[in-house]
């Protein structure tokens, strides 16, 4: 039975690993706020977003399957040594300032939850020592089929959680079935920006570059080849199709309480105060539990996603219990406590991983758009035409909101 429950969860792992990547406490964030604002009026976004996800996730995933190398192995022989450095650089940047973001929106909504039952609650730093120390100890186990079973545990507890949240403040289904028709819903004058970068900002938490370059390192660890190519796709199909449903519980959760009472949202731990007496105290605990299952889940990769892309470039074996690595890991993991130790705020903290991703996403397209169509390296497995259309514009709609981001980053910085 162990056997047979081991082999299963290897078939899944990579998709596993990618919903936690992806489902963290940005998406949290930007699906509550877009439910609460616009209600489920912009949920064809996410369907837009997540099919792009799928779109990459197989582009990248076959270029590892034909040449059985990983993205930075690619970038480093076939384009420069310099664009690999470039991707562990700016990722590993990016995944530093989502660290501190992530475990201080994790920190700042359990210490709010916990208001309901010790008085004046429980200090966020005490919330993020323990969650930091929790990612460790898992990681300093050093076995992989521990670690394995740790993060598919925590990613189905939170899938559980805001599929149940779903169904327990869910909206009028049909108010979800307009939702699927793309529409561009009007903008509060008061928030300064138009809806098209309200829907950049939302497929921006869920089509990320990292994902991808991390994808090749787990299709190539299992083995698979280009033979295997049906089975890696279903396990996209799997990975995506759970992050279509988080995402859009999510976003169902807020648009059937907040939005439908007017209610506008800053940031999550409000959800708290706000949904308690809409919803009661049930669903508001369920939902804070699965923000934190959201958090920890990310956490896993953000803070093994250095030593990993150190692995994957010089091509040394990933062995993560060799000294260097588990230093690298305890010091980015103590990047988790610099928000409540310095009581900044979060969202000013991720806009740090937030400018970088905006940067490193067309690169990470026009890089597979090169690769994909060399016939010396992919032969008969070569980009076909729909596949360069279909990269050609996600390129394009990359460097629309890339110049987004770094205007909303830069007014952002201008008015500190």
């Amino acid at each position: 039975m162990s056997n047979r429950f081991s082999r299963t969860l290897a078939l899944f792992l990579p998709g596993i690993f990618l919903l936690g990547f992806n489902i963290g406490t940005g998406s949290v964030t930007a699906m509550a706020k877009a439910g609460a604002t616009y209600g489920m009026s912009l949920l064809w976004t996410i369907v837009a977003s997540c099919l792009a996800t799928y779109f990459m996730i197989n582009v990248y995933g076959r270029w590892t399957l034909v040449t059985g190398e990983t993205a930075l192995q690619a970038f480093r022989r076939h384009i420069h040594p310099l664009v690999g450095l470039f991707f562990i650089v700016a990722l590993a940047a990016g995944v530093s300032g989502s660290v501190m973001g992530v475990m201080g929106i994790v920190a700042e909504i359990s210490s709010e939850w916990s208001k309901g039952l010790v008085e004046g609650g429980i200090e966020p730093i005490w919330f993020a020592a323990f969650f930091v120390a929790l990612v460790y100890f898992i990681f300093w186990n050093g076995k992989t089929q521990f670690f394995e079973r740790s993060l598919a545990v925590i990613v189905a507890v939170m899938a559980a959680c805001f599929v149940l949240n779903f169904f327990i403040l869910m909206p009028p289904p049909i108010e979800i079935a307009k939702g699927l028709i793309p529409t561009l819903p009007d903008v509060p004058l008061d928030e300064g920006r138009g809806p098209f970068l309200v829907i950049a900002s939302m497929v921006g938490t869920t089509v990320f570059s990292g994902l991808f370059i991390i994808r090749t390192t787990l299709v190539k660890e299992a083995g698979w080849t280009i033979a295997d190519f049906g089975k890696q796709r279903k396990d996209a199909v799997v990975a995506v199709v759970m992050m279509f449903i988080i995402s859009g519980s999510i976003m169902a959760a807020a648009a059937g309480t907040l939005h439908v009472e007017g209610l506008g949202l800053e940031k999550v731990s409000q959800m708290i105060g706000l949904l308690e007496p809409l919803a009661g105290s049930f669903a508001t605990t369920i939902f804070v539990v699965g923000i934190v299952a959201a958090g920890v889940s990310s956490q896993f990769p953000n803070v093994l996603m250095l030593p990993w892309l150190l692995c994957d470039y010089n091509q040394s074996e990933r062995d993560m219990t060799l000294t260097r690595y588990r230093i690298i890991v305890f010091v980015v993991s103590l990047l988790g406590l610099v928000v409540p130790i310095f009581e900044a705020r979060p969202i000013f903290v991720m806009i740090i991983s937030q400018a970088f991703n905006a940067v490193i996403l067309p690169v990470t397209v026009a890089c597979i758009l090169y690769l994909g169509n060399r016939r010396d390296l992919m032969g008969e497995h070569r980009n076909t035409a729909m596949t360069n259309v279909v990269l050609t514009a996600i390129l394009l709609f990359s460097l629309v909101t890339t110049s987004m981001g770094v205007r909303g980053v830069w007014q952002i910085v201008t008015s500190l």
